[in-house]
């Protein structure tokens, strides 16, 4: 065409290839296009601006105000920087994908809904191949477990929830005590006693009863919690019993310890980071001002929010807020919201039961008919070759259902249940997890998937024993305590005591010190 083609422009200065000039139009459109920016005049062609408007924009009079002339010089301006092309143009930048590490987008709803979805997609499709199969869309043997012994798990739940309450009247008495009662002489070993014969009870009451395993493992952690819940509560109110007991001996200093202020281990504190050597030292070099020190014994004995002053807490409406309030680590007061989210307290509570579904689902699909299967291939095998198989083949189908299994469990217990406490409550820190999916090592795994155990742990085992012991030690006794938890549960599962659960907690210690080795440590790859 005759408009595309191009003509050699040689007049001796230069031999560049231009196109044509195109054949004049309407005046009046390319002069309204001249204004918009589409076109500008080029060589040998000359667009004289008229009066008249193009429609976008009106012609300044010549005695125009500096003002109106100054806004129409801005508005021209920012229609140039929104010039439109005959080609569309894609503005390029240094920028970088969503899922590299490098991006500052962390707004990932869209797969967490994605993955809702996908589950609802597998109950569908296993109901419709349970009404072809069976005529019924779901299968009961499950089920069967998790409705046996109810009435019995309920009522012994809430007279074991009960007994937890005579750590407050034992409190109550310790702090009374001027004797040898006083928690620093023998309420602490009669408060441990308790503690131990009351684990014992209730960690047998399952087995004297013949429940289901389903039942016995519900019942058995909730046992664990209560027993955390108590030792907290127990342990820093003896602690605060022993400072108002030493800021009333300080009426009269002549017989009254000096010593510096004990701090209880708070579950941020960083227990490698205080230097108690160092501290002893102080105390020894330094003398602590008499009125500083009741000034710190003071603080030790109220709340962080100046609300609560101990012996105040020492109620039943107190411990009973705390015992529903999702925490394990008692303080004298929490941060609480304005008022309960009933909406959200709903859809937590239907989130709870259909996460139940969920799991009742996955199990009975996918889990209970491959152990079925795996176990009647194994009674009649004597080769350790087709073992193998058979296990390796089991394991492989129930790495990705075992995985489902988690992560439902994990919302159940540290989104919905949690979070309906805390809603119930008005407890304001939500903050029951972290990003644990970005752990690069076990211990920061540890760390981030189970906030409040790892509070507690982090304060009344590990941060308690570190003026006693180094902290490789301390680490060693938190390990062990936590493999023993994890063990009790897996014998209440397999109704036997194996060591599978102590040795795979265990088995951590050397991983993590593997990983903190110079080889490995900071890598994200294989890590």
């Amino acid at each position: 065409m005759k408009s595309s083609s191009l003509s050699v422009q040689n007049d001796g200065t230069d031999n560049i290839l231009r196109p044509r000039p195109i054949q004049l139009g309407n005046p009046m459109v390319l002069r309204a296009q001249s204004e918009e920016g589409v076109l500008k005049p080029t060589h040998g062609i000359d667009f004289t601006p008229s009066g008249i408007s193009s429609g976008r924009s009106t012609p300044l009079p010549p005695d125009a105000p500096p003002s109106v002339k100054s806004i129409s010089s801005v508005r021209k301006q920012v229609r140039a920087q929104h010039k439109q092309r005959l080609f569309p143009t894609i503005d390029y930048a240094a920028r970088v994908s969503h899922f590299d590490p490098r991006s500052d987008y962390k707004d990932f709803r869209g797969f967490f809904v994605l993955f809702w979805i996908g589950l609802a997609i597998m109950v569908l499709t296993t109901m419709l191949r349970n009404i072809k199969d069976t005529g019924y869309p779901l299968r009961v043997q499950v089920w069967a477990l998790l409705t046996a012994n109810t009435w019995q798990l309920g009522l012994s739940d809430i007279v074991m929830i009960g007994s937890t309450g005579l750590s407050l009247p034992m409190q109550r008495l310790f702090r009374r005590s001027n004797g040898w009662l006083r928690w620093m002489n023998c309420g602490m070993i009669m408060q441990s006693v308790f503690q131990v014969a009351w684990l014992g009870l209730w960690v047998n009451w399952p087995f004297m009863l013949n429940w289901t395993w389903t039942a016995q493992v519900f019942f058995t952690l909730h046992t664990l919690v209560l027993l955390m819940k108590m030792h907290s509560y127990a342990f820093y109110n003896g602690h605060l019993s022993t400072t108002e007991h030493r800021l009333s001996a300080l009426d009269n200093p002549e017989n009254a310890s000096t010593a510096a202020a004990v701090r209880y281990p708070t579950p941020t504190t960083k227990g490698d980071s205080f230097d108690f050597a160092t501290e002893e030292k102080k105390q020894e070099d330094e003398k602590v001002a008499l009125s500083q020190l009741r000034e710190d014994l003071a603080l030790e004995l109220t709340s962080p929010l100046g609300h609560v002053t101990y012996p105040q807490n020492l109620s039943i409406a107190n411990y009973a807020d705390y015992i529903l309030c999702p925490t394990l680590c008692y303080e004298l007061e929490y941060p609480r919201t304005e008022n309960t989210q009933w909406v959200e307290l709903f859809w937590k509570t239907l989130a709870v039961f259909g996460c139940i579904f969920l799991l009742t689902i996955t199990s009975e699909e996918f889990i209970v008919p491959v152990l079925h299967e795996s176990a009647l291939r194994l009674e009649g095998i004597d080769s350790w070759s087709e073992m193998g198989l058979i296990l390796a083949e089991s394991i492989s189908l129930l790495l990705f259902p075992f995985m489902v299994t988690f992560l439902l469990v994990f919302l159940v217990i540290f989104e919905y249940v949690l979070g309906a406490f805390a809603e119930i409550t008005c407890f304001a820190d939500r903050h029951f997890y972290s990003d644990w999916w970005n752990s690069c090592d076990w211990l920061e795994f540890s760390r981030e998937w189970n906030i409040p155990v790892h509070h507690f742990l982090r304060r009344h085992v590990y941060g308690a024993s570190r003026p006693y012991v180094s902290r490789n030690t301390a680490t060693l006794i938190t390990f062990l305590i936590s493999a023993f938890g994890h063990e009790l549960v897996m014998g209440c599962i397999t109704k036997k005591l194996r060591g599978y659960g102590f040795l795979a907690q265990m088995m951590q210690l050397p991983i993590v010190a593997l990983q903190r080795t110079k080889f490995v440590r900071g890598r994200r790859l294989l890590n």
